[in-house]
């Protein structure tokens, strides 16, 4: 896959929005602040594809990105306290419009703040794609904010924390030095090359 030819295409607020795809499509998703945004500046080594916030709960809609071959996905992140009750509900219906009308999902992955236990949004989302069926893979975003004994620490705690999921991977990312985006690449390319 050319992962210097991908080029933002629509976004979308609503679910009655959203519209049929042909295309495999890869999905981020991560609770607000996890630094989808980032990574998916990082992964695809431009700076303004996705739009990067200080203020976290910004990306607010469905934003598809276009390649020759597969659409990627920036969901809008979860579990922003200071959204509405109307904001919570159209994310709702957002969301479950995005992942219940036969969407072909390749893969969702799923983002989860290294320095932090993943909280109750985040395993709400994993038991959600588990029971669901979708392929995934699990990103610790912001691995680079760790010292070497506090990274060692907290990647013992996931193994407990996440112990109960079994997504298809694992990987330690960094949007700030590129740690882990080729590996990602790497896990995205082999899950295509399988589903061949």
């Amino acid at each position: 896959m050319n992962y210097n030819k991908i080029e933002y295409e629509k976004s979308f607020g609503t679910s009655a929005q959203l519209p049929a795809s042909e295309m495999p499509e890869i999905a981020f998703s991560g609770r607000s602040n996890v630094g989808k945004s980032s990574l998916i500046n990082r992964l695809f080594n431009r700076k303004n594809l996705a739009r990067v916030s200080s203020v976290p709960g910004k990306t607010t809609t469905v934003n598809f990105f276009k390649s020759d071959d597969v659409r990627f996905v920036d969901l809008p992140g979860y579990g922003f306290a200071k959204r509405s009750e109307s904001e919570r509900i159209r994310w709702a219906d957002l969301m479950e419009g995005y992942f219940n009308t036969s969407r072909p999902i390749s893969l969702v992955i799923q983002l989860v703040d290294m320095r932090h236990p993943a909280t109750a949004d985040d395993r709400d989302m994993l038991t959600f794609l588990e029971n669901t069926g979708y392929k995934y893979i699990i990103v610790l975003t912001k691995c680079d904010k760790l010292n070497k004994t506090q990274r060692l620490e907290r990647r013992e705690s996931v193994k407990q924390e996440l112990g109960g999921f079994s997504p298809v991977d694992i990987i330690e990312f960094s949007a700030q030095t590129g740690e882990g985006a080729d590996r990602l690449k790497d896990v995205i390319d082999n899950n295509f090359k399988s589903e061949a």
